[in-house]
């Protein structure tokens, strides 16, 4: 098996690598398209900024790498709402390969005072992909972002901050999730080693 890490100008590459580390999982780092293409799994990482992180995949031509690719495919926060059809973050256009948008928390979301962003270990439940297989109904896993994914008929798993959002949602061979299962300890462990199982 190859796992390929997307390459771009978006963080959190390094600890995606590690926890692949950990499980002993080869991978490689990279924007070259034929390496994306020819990899076994792909991992879409990313913590940014939305519409600076689209212009870099759309002068490079990855948009369409990705778009494109037909192995499974993990996208993780930022690479999760690049995934959608739009983010109000930067009023950007995405990759569309899901049909939620990203829009940011606002401090009184369902009536709550919040802080933004939405920092720490949460609960997420509604769990219903391959991914999830193993772990209990509602698990914790650990968030850092101020957009949020829309709900639709697309969302794997559901987390509530003030208003309850997408905290995973799958289309085809492409997943997606707003935590950081690399991050996320044991769980999130299980996460990642459950898609790098995933039979699409």
């Amino acid at each position: 098996m190859t796992v390929a890490i997307v390459q771009y100008n978006a963080g959190n590459i390094f600890s995606v690598s590690m926890a692949l580390t950990r499980l002993g999982v080869p991978f490689v780092i990279s924007d070259d398209p034929k390496v994306l293409t020819a990899a076994s799994r792909v991992i879409f990482p990313g913590v940014g900024e939305a519409g600076s992180a689209m212009g870099f995949l759309l002068a490079r031509g990855l948009d369409s790498v990705i778009t494109d690719l037909r192995q499974p495919v993990l996208g993780i926060c930022l690479g999760f709402q690049l995934m959608c059809q739009w983010s109000e973050e930067s009023d950007t256009t995405c990759l569309g390969v899901l049909s939620a948008k990203a829009r940011r928390f606002t401090a009184d979301d369902a009536g709550e005072r919040l802080k933004i962003p939405h920092i720490g270990w949460n609960v997420i439940s509604d769990l219903s992909h391959p991914i999830f297989a193993g772990l209990p109904p509602s698990p914790y896993v650990y968030f850092v972002h101020s957009y949020k994914v829309d709900l639709s008929e697309q969302s794997i798993a559901m987390c509530r901050y003030g208003a309850q959002f997408s905290a995973a949602a799958a289309c085809r061979n492409f997943v997606g999730v707003q935590f950081h299962p690399e991050k996320s300890g044991e769980v999130g462990g299980r996460i990642i080693k459950n898609f790098l199982e995933w039979k699409v």
